[in-house]
């Protein structure tokens, strides 16, 4: 009976010890919770909190330390300080669809803003008047306001770019030049499983949400309710890979935000997993766990996207 008895203590103590690791972020950063922006120190603590009008999917920090997100389709600049919204243009005006959702917006190098409208599924560049300077149409095989696109990164080389675009309900990663035309795409697998409904772990798809270039050439994907994160080539071959429960004591859900740190980690959302889930998990190229952030009190299940501070 001891020994029983100490086994189970041993194993509370255990379970304590790795609780405790998802409480303490390790970095400060910005996350929402439905239509919440949360402020983060390096301990975990939330420190600030701003209600918004909608729910962003894309959140920036600017070199500044501004916030650059959205609300609905106005997209929004916050103050470092104040928190106060010091700028805000609709992006409802660009587009002349009954039904338009923004997901994305990027600062881009040459000052304007690169804007992506689902419903219209247009890329626009503007300036901070809404000024269009050049824009064009995605291919969409299955056109939907709410899935048309997910997170969408401009490929900087030198003075031009290209736009890596998550097509959620395509299920493909595309390059698109800015004429609008496809460079390179791929094709998110299902590994031979049926899809099935829903946003948890027990869902399963291809709805893509983010897609970065790596500084190999290669393509880092969350795969969204895919469960997964994949490193593809330029050729199309997958040669890294974290699936659903690769990480000790996790299980993925909605994958979601992705962010390169300076050191090569890769820090990942995990959205819609559940309590006892962490919702932003950064890992090394060995898949472990170097910390993550569950906080059940101000965020929740739906934290959709977040940013690390790494300045």
């Amino acid at each position: 009976m001891q020994r029983i008895f100490a086994a189970r203590l041993l194993a509370s103590f255990v379970f304590a010890l790795a609780s405790a690791s998802l409480v303490s972020a390790g970095h400060p950063l910005v996350a929402n919770e439905g239509q919440t922006l949360c402020w983060f120190d390096a301990e975990g603590q939330c420190i600030e909190k701003v209600k918004l009008t909608g729910a962003p999917h894309d959140i920036h920090v600017l070199e500044d330390g501004n916030i650059l997100t959205h609300q609905h389709t106005e997209i929004v600049e916050l103050d470092a300080e104040s928190k106060e919204i010091v700028w805000k243009y609709d992006a409802r005006k660009l587009s002349d669809v009954k039904r338009v959702e923004l997901h994305s917006i990027a600062r881009l190098p040459d000052g304007n803003l690169m804007v992506a409208l689902s419903g219209q599924g247009t890329i626009y560049e503007i300036d901070r008047s809404g000024k269009v300077a050049r824009q064009f149409d995605l291919k969409r095989d299955h056109p939907h306001p709410h899935r048309d696109t997910r997170l969408v990164r401009p490929i900087v080389d030198g003075d031009n770019w290209t736009y890596l675009v998550a097509q959620e309900g395509d299920g493909y990663v595309r390059e698109y030049d800015r004429d609008g035309k496809i460079v390179w795409e791929f094709d998110v697998p299902l590994f031979g499983k049926e899809k099935k409904g829903g946003h948890g772990p027990e869902a399963f798809g291809d709805s893509v949400f983010a897609a970065l270039r790596l500084e190999n050439g290669n393509t880092l994907i969350a795969t969204g309710n895919g469960h997964s994160l994949l490193e593809v080539t330029p050729a199309k071959e997958i040669v890294w890979k974290v699936e659903q429960n690769d990480l000790p004591g996790i299980t993925l859900a909605w994958v979601t935000t992705l962010q390169l740190m300076p050191n090569g980690n890769i820090v990942l959302g995990n959205c819609h997993a559940g309590e006892g889930q962490p919702q932003i998990i950064e890992i090394n190229r060995e898949k472990e766990v170097v910390w993550s952030l569950m906080d059940f009190e101000h965020l929740g299940n739906s934290v959709s996207n977040s940013v690390v501070m790494t300045k």
